[in-house]
């Protein structure tokens, strides 16, 4: 996603900010569609359409999920490009999302990413400290 990178410690939700589900990033989106970040494939498309789970070729589990408490939304806001099983590559739209509908419904567009299986890796760094472009490397996992 483009927008302004984040600590996952700021995100002010504490399943995100605790690292309850793994360690990442989040980004405060500018617009709202979302790039696949690596060549993979779509382990997961939740029926409220406000997350999405990856797995790059390489074996990093990720989990994008769009907004805080959107899952409330019911899909609302949402418009996902992507199915369950279907192959990736770095850059592929795979959603897109009407940050203002988010909004107006009262909720926050901040966007977790987060490496599900990290505890599977040594270091799980954020290697951009201001704005995230798609295409520019978010995440640095050893």
């Amino acid at each position: 996603m483009n927008g302004k990178v984040i600590d996952l410690k700021e995100v002010g939700d504490g399943v995100f900010s605790e690292g309850m589900l793994g360690e990442g990033a989040a980004v405060e989106p500018s617009d709202g569609k979302v790039y696949a970040p690596f060549d993979g494939e779509v382990t997961m498309v939740y029926d409220t359409k406000h997350a999405l789970g990856l797995m790059s070729n390489g074996g990093v589990e990720f989990l994008i999920h769009i907004g805080l408490d959107t899952v409330n939304l019911e899909g609302k806001s949402f418009n996902i490009k992507v199915k369950n099983g279907q192959k990736i590559k770095t850059g592929d739209l795979l959603a897109t999302a009407d940050l203002k509908g988010i909004k107006n419904a009262g909720y926050r567009t901040v966007t977790p990413v987060i490496v599900t299986n990290s505890d599977d890796y040594t270091q799980i760094e954020k290697v951009c400290d201001s704005t995230a472009e798609a295409g520019i490397k978010l995440l640095d996992i050893k």
